[in-house]
């Protein structure tokens, strides 16, 4: 399954980059957002509170596009198609409200929800609203992660994180988004799939750290 890439109706003013340079900038960014995804996830910990808000969102796409795109950290000001999926995401007049209701429901389902729900609802919701002209799968990886390890209370080990896991092969993902967004057609909310796919990835980060204790 080929990759899946945002197509806008008004690509506007966009950085001439060559294709190793957008390589380059977005594995520093990539580095740079873990970091940011860790300091938050140390603050909730620290705090021993968390809620997920519109800023959050923000900020992890700002850092994962910076110098990639001249709208960073800002929702799209444009409707959008996606190459590859048969999703027709929101009008971009929709965004920050189906935002704001994802905030709500993850913080509303806080205690009474499991982690593993809450980050695969993030994730598919995310990239159902599709709130950014670039960068959403990243922000959404980004911040399911960040709601896992939150709602979890802790600093997942592991020397490869779930959001490189998904990002090395990414059909089981967007497959797993296409059952929910399948479901969503039937108004029903089903993040099955994806929460099955997170539970596999979290195994496999703690079987590192198995791993490594026993000198592997």
């Amino acid at each position: 399954m080929s990759d899946r890439h945002t197509r806008l109706s008004d690509t506007g003013d966009l950085p001439v980059l060559s294709d190793s340079e957008i390589a380059d900038r977005e594995a520093s960014n990539g580095l740079l957002q873990y970091d940011r995804v860790q300091e938050l996830i140390r603050a909730a910990i620290d705090s021993g509170t968390f809620r997920l808000r519109t800023s959050t969102l923000l900020d992890l796409n700002r850092v994962a596009v910076d110098g990639l795109e001249p709208n960073a950290g800002n929702f799209r000001s444009v409707d959008v198609e996606i190459d590859g999926s048969q999703h027709d995401p929101p009008s971009w007049r929709d965004v920050p409200r189906l935002v704001d209701d994802l905030c709500d429901y993850v913080n509303a389902a806080w205690s009474e929800s499991s982690a593993l729900h809450l980050a695969a609802y993030t994730m598919w919701r995310i990239n159902w609203i599709h709130p950014f002209t670039n960068g959403n799968g990243r922000t959404s990886r980004a911040v399911s992660y960040l709601v896992l390890c939150s709602r979890l209370e802790q600093e997942l080990p592991g020397r490869t994180a779930i959001p490189e896991m998904i990002a090395r092969n990414k059909t089981p993902y967007y497959e797993a988004l296409d059952q929910a967004d399948e479901a969503w057609a039937r108004e029903q909310v089903d993040v099955t799939a994806m929460e099955e796919l997170l539970r596999g990835y979290l195994a496999a980060q703690l079987l590192d750290v198995i791993n490594q204790a026993s000198g592997g």
